[in-house]
């Protein structure tokens, strides 16, 4: 593959993501969950399985423990998660998702589902479960999170 070729599979591949990351943002809106931002849906997709201590979620952000308390406090302060104790360290503090932060969640799905179903209509169901196939390949890893 020549550089300009990766070049412009990279800008492709970027422009997908930013328009998918304000899609999903704009579905949560519109179903009514306001005072968010995209940041906040990338925490939330950490938090969602089972909680996670400020360190962890800082980890998956990419960010500083600050800089993850901070957000913390906001969704926190709007409802969306709180605070427990850390059923495994008694020092830590486990964050976790109301039952708000839950259906916020579940809007964001399904602003990703429309968000993909569009693709279907461009280049079809096949190759939109084959391209979710090879990114898979691709990045087997994650954990999904925005570069700041």
């Amino acid at each position: 593959m020549q550089n300009s070729e990766a070049m412009a599979l990279s800008a492709g591949l970027l422009a997908v993501a930013g328009d998918l990351t304000q899609r999903i943002h704009e579905g949560v809106v519109a179903r009514g969950f306001e005072g968010l931002r995209p940041a906040h849906g990338f925490a939330f997709a950490r938090l969602a399985p089972d909680g996670a201590t400020v360190t962890e979620l800082a980890a998956h952000l990419g960010v500083t423990k600050q800089a993850a308390s901070q957000l913390v406090d906001e969704i926190v302060r709007k409802g969306y998660a709180e605070r427990r104790p850390h059923p495994g360290d008694a020092r830590a503090r486990l964050v976790v998702l109301t039952e708000r932060g839950w259906a916020c969640t579940r809007a964001a799905e399904e602003a990703a589902a429309e968000a993909v179903r569009a693709w279907v209509e461009v280049i079809g169901e096949e190759e939109v479960r084959a391209l979710g196939g090879w990114l898979a390949r691709i990045a087997p890893y994650g954990p999904v999170r925005p570069t700041w």
